[in-house]
């Protein structure tokens, strides 16, 4: 099918060539990144973890991604290579390769057609969003047939059907269930500046026959008052809307999901259960400030409700590696940059959590700036799952220098997150100051300095952290870094060596025009890793990664 796929968008690109006028535009972007394991014992990197230590010792991922527009027409297409590649399954290794994306895209009016592979959301993303998330293996690209009809300028529907492409076992297969969808969004606009966007959603997913038959075997294993009718189809309604006025924004967004088979938080059950999902933020900015009006004020408060919303294509998906979801829900907690700050992230929990997340940013002035943020997050019963505490002052001090220095405190809870065992994992409580200073030597070229010391007695105990960086625009970057498991805890993971360990990292980048290589030496620690928001957990890892990316 792909290799079909793939001829017959050849054959329209040299039949539109031939007979165009104009030559058309043609755009694209390469990304391959090529690793080698390197088996250390002593942190866990070892053929237990994944089999590319003792059997394949490296592994490669392409991606080449071709854009052609011509006449009104836009034809895309990307081919995708794994060798021996864990990035699909931390655990695992996976080989395919073949035509992973193809699109054809017309409008005609005010109406666009689009078929083959697309990307899309409606509202947040919560009742569905078809992205891609190369840098944890995510591709949930949707296959099937997409119109958009703009009804006004401010009135846009929206309508598709379809199935997921990206199942782990084969990456060049689609899911046999079909996923639909319908979006009508209005944009309305007042005479003093108001903005406010509305919007509805309808959604839903029809099991195949193989499938339901799964699910009627695993019923029928249940206990007699366990038992249930299961349902081939699933619906999801959505309402939102999106609101500014001078200084203030307002969001909200409210899902409801009719009953279906999920599995029950132990995963060794199926439950008939209808869900929801409400979230809501509302945000101030103001600048110009105090007397001077050199000073600046941006508040922000976000509010999430999860209650039995997993929407994914089957209730026998893997979601610790994130199977086949068709719904974004991303951590409620600060997306955090450094390392150490980032160790304990919580992901969005699909059977029920609720949280708050406040952030206030006040600038004293252009140079001074102070961050608070604090988040806060439930199960449905009251239990603790996550909070953290963090504050951030950034100053610059010269024309040479900056820095900034603060502090994080966080309670994760880290059997809910990780899969340890409750009866002997407390939760994680940590202390993290940090700070971080830049010299600017002159205008091409600048040190940075980070450092971050996270104390804690719980999972594997205290880490320090820091990294020396050198950049020299816009050709090189260079940096060295070290993160010593300063006083070591091995209670849920005695599979690790007692004692001080080292995860040291060199980094290089070159860049040459639009194209960037990359090498690193990397020793990572095992835990959860989050990247735009979605998080999964990850082996330890020890070895060589090269990359190279390029745009034309």
């Amino acid at each position: 099918m792909n290799k079909s796929f793939a001829t017959l968008l050849v054959f329209i690109f040299s039949l539109t060539t031939a007979y165009a006028q104009d030559k058309g535009v043609l755009s694209g972007n390469l990304q391959s990144n090529y690793s080698v394991f390197l088996k250390d014992s002593l942190i866990g990197a070892t053929e237990s973890a994944s089999p590319q230590y003792g059997r394949q010792i490296s592994s490669a991922e392409t991606w080449l991604f071709v854009n052609y527009d011509i006449k009104g027409w836009h034809f895309a297409a990307r081919y995708d290579l794994f060798n021996n590649s864990n990035l699909l399954n931390p655990s695992g290794a996976y080989t395919g390769q073949g035509l992973g994306f193809w699109q054809i895209k017309k409008s005609i009016g005010d109406l666009e057609i689009t078929a083959g592979s697309f990307y899309d959301q409606f509202g947040s993303g919560a009742a569905f969003r078809a992205f891609e998330n190369r840098l944890i293996g995510i591709d949930y690209a949707m296959e099937g047939v997409r119109v958009k009809y703009n009804v006004t300028d401010n009135l846009a529907v929206k309508a598709f059907t379809g199935k997921q492409k990206g199942a782990q076992v084969n990456r060049f297969e689609t899911s046999p269930q079909v996923i639909k969808g319908v979006n009508a969004e209005q944009s309305l606009r007042s005479q003093d500046g108001g903005i406010l966007n509305l919007g509805v959603s309808a959604v839903n997913r029809t099991l195949d026959e193989n499938t339901m038959t799964d699910i009627v075997t695993q019923i029928n294993g249940q206990p007699l008052e366990d038992r249930f009718y299961p349902k081939y189809n699933v619906y999801i309604l959505n309402g939102y809307f999106n609101a500014s006025y001078k200084d203030f924004a307002f969001n909200g967004e409210y899902n409801y999901k009719t009953e279906e088979a999920i599995n029950n938080n132990s995963g060794n059950a199926l439950i008939n259960r209808d869900g929801s999902l409400l979230l809501g933020g509302i945000s101030y900015s103001k600048r110009k400030l105090g007397k001077d009006k050199k000073a600046g004020l941006g508040v922000n408060l976000q509010y999430r409700r999860i209650e039995n919303f997993p929407l994914t294509v089957s209730p026998f998906v893997n979601l610790a590696l994130l199977q086949g979801v068709y719904t974004y829900q991303p951590s409620l907690s600060r997306q955090a940059s450094y390392r150490m700050l980032a160790r304990y992230q919580a992901p969005a929990q699909f059977s029920g959590e609720q949280g708050i997340q406040a952030e206030v940013i006040y600038s004293f002035s252009k140079k001074t700036n102070i961050t608070l943020n604090y988040s806060d997050i439930q199960d449905l019963n009251g239990q603790r799952l996550f909070d953290e505490k963090f504050v951030q002052l950034e100053h610059k001090i010269s024309k040479k220098w900056k820095g900034k220095v603060g502090v994080q405190m966080v309670t994760y809870n880290q059997a809910v997150y990780e899969g340890k065992d409750p009866k002997k994992t407390d939760n994680v409580e940590t202390l993290t100051p940090f700070g971080e200073v830049t010299y600017k030597i002159n205008r091409k070229n600048s040190l940075r300095f980070e450092s971050q010391m996270l104390n804690t007695d719980q999972d594997l105990g205290s880490f320090y952290h820091g990294i020396l960086e050198w950049n020299s625009s816009p050709k090189f970057t260079i940096a060295v870094s070290d993160m010593v498991n300063t006083n070591p805890v091995r209670i849920v993971n005695d599979q690790l060596a007692d004692q001080v360990l080292h995860y040291p990292s060199f980094f290089v980048k070159y860049n040459v025009r639009t194209t960037s290589f990359t090498a690193a030496y990397i020793k990572q620690v095992e835990g959860v890793v989050c990247t735009g928001g979605i998080c999964r957990l990850e082996p330890a890892f020890s070895g060589l990664r090269f990359t190279l990316t390029s745009q034309f």
